[in-house]
């Protein structure tokens, strides 16, 4: 008696479909938002996900400076960058992030939430931010009644 196997496709750039996603941020949780965001960016919600593949989507976020963080964090979140010089530490408070770059708090979070390896920089540049409402890329988006806003087109 024969068995018959199931056959494993491998996933070919040229199979991926991009789709466009609209997430609004105005009230939202950032951290719960972004661990989404990163998802979508990284295509790990397609059945034909590959880790050495960039199968991601692009993701249009809205209303960043009116995101919200739990707890104390507004008051007591700091970023951190080091220059590699002695005395090089510089430190900026969220409340002045979010004044200065309400896009970096966003982008940040986003990137820390993203594989560190060499597909990263071309995920993250499928990521556009907005502060307002506004954006140019109203023509790729289709109506629907789900979390995230989506088109079918590719």
């Amino acid at each position: 008696m024969k068995i018959k196997l199931a056959k494993t496709s491998v996933t070919k750039l040229r199979n991926i479909k991009r789709r466009w996603y609209l997430v609004d941020l105005k009230d939202k949780i950032l951290g719960r938002e972004a661990t989404e965001m990163a998802v979508l960016l990284r295509g790990k919600n397609k059945p034909y996900f590959t880790p050495s593949l960039d199968c991601g989507d692009h993701v249009v976020v809205i209303n960043a400076q009116k995101v919200r963080l739990t707890g104390k964090k507004e008051d007591q979140k700091v970023y951190q960058r080091y220059s590699g010089y002695p005395g090089g530490l510089k430190e900026v408070s969220y409340r002045r992030m979010a004044e200065k770059a309400p896009n970096e708090v966003v982008r940040h979070a986003v990137l820390g939430m993203l594989p560190k390896n060499k597909l990263r920089s071309k995920m993250i540049k499928r990521l556009y931010i907005f502060s307002g409402e506004e954006h140019p890329y109203k023509d790729k988006f289709q109506i629907t009644s789900s979390k995230l806003q989506t088109n079918s087109q590719s």
